[in-house]
């Protein structure tokens, strides 16, 4: 009986490590194929790329505005891992760093990382929350999230005497919600071609210059 139960447990373990596989592959193929064609690609389109029914995805994901939002969630992210951005060694690292211009510094790059990886979902979500209800939740979701990042920002900057004389918390936080919009990162990488190092390296300059 113990050889049983432990086989079970083995084959229990092997499923989900198959079905979470499977879950990544869906979602590098949705990020793909929403990148290239918008939100006007289909879940028979994903589905058939990825090598699994329609019914799979919807299955697992709800449909196309749930596996939008777990694919731009995974990109913000950079994995599928339960940890959140506040809680990852780059965002503790930044909180722990004394200089203001280092700290600003970093998190210009961890911004233009997360803009490189989701930058383009993001433009998706907002152009498809012109037409559909799902996304236009997760969009005002979405603008929500970032500001209130950058009111924990802007605050975090003011509680360390790193803000320019006479700039309140509220302007530093429009100018780091304007700074990293996905507005900018279409402009600028989308539109102009720029690199995501010269992107980075601007967004670095432009924080430094506007807020100390």
């Amino acid at each position: 009986m113990t050889g049983v139960n432990r086989q079970r447990g083995y084959d229990a373990t092997g499923r989900r490590d198959r079905a979470r596989q499977r879950r990544r592959e869906i979602v590098l193929v949705a990020t793909r194929m929403f990148e290239r064609h918008g939100y006007s690609v289909t879940i028979a389109d994903i589905a058939a790329d990825a090598g699994v029914s329609p019914e799979t995805i919807y299955k697992s994901f709800g449909g196309k505005a749930g596996l939008l939002k777990v694919a731009y969630d995974q990109a913000l992210a950079g994995d599928d891992e339960p940890v959140a951005v506040a809680d990852r060694p780059e965002s503790r690292a930044i909180d722990d760093e004394p200089d203001i211009r280092t700290k600003l510094e970093m998190y210009a790059a961890v911004a233009a990382a997360r803009s490189d990886r989701a930058g383009r979902l993001t433009l998706v979500i907002r152009d498809g929350a012109r037409s559909d209800d799902a996304l236009a939740a997760l969009w005002a979701q979405t603008l929500e999230q970032r500001l209130r990042g950058m009111t924990m920002l802007a605050t975090h900057l003011a509680e360390a005497g790193g803000l320019r004389r006479a700039l309140s918390v509220e302007e530093a936080r429009d100018s780091l919600w304007t700074l990293i919009s996905p507005e900018i990162y279409e402009l600028l990488v989308v539109q102009r071609g720029w690199s995501k190092e010269r992107y980075r390296d601007w967004i670095t300059r432009a924080m430094i210059a506007e807020l100390t």
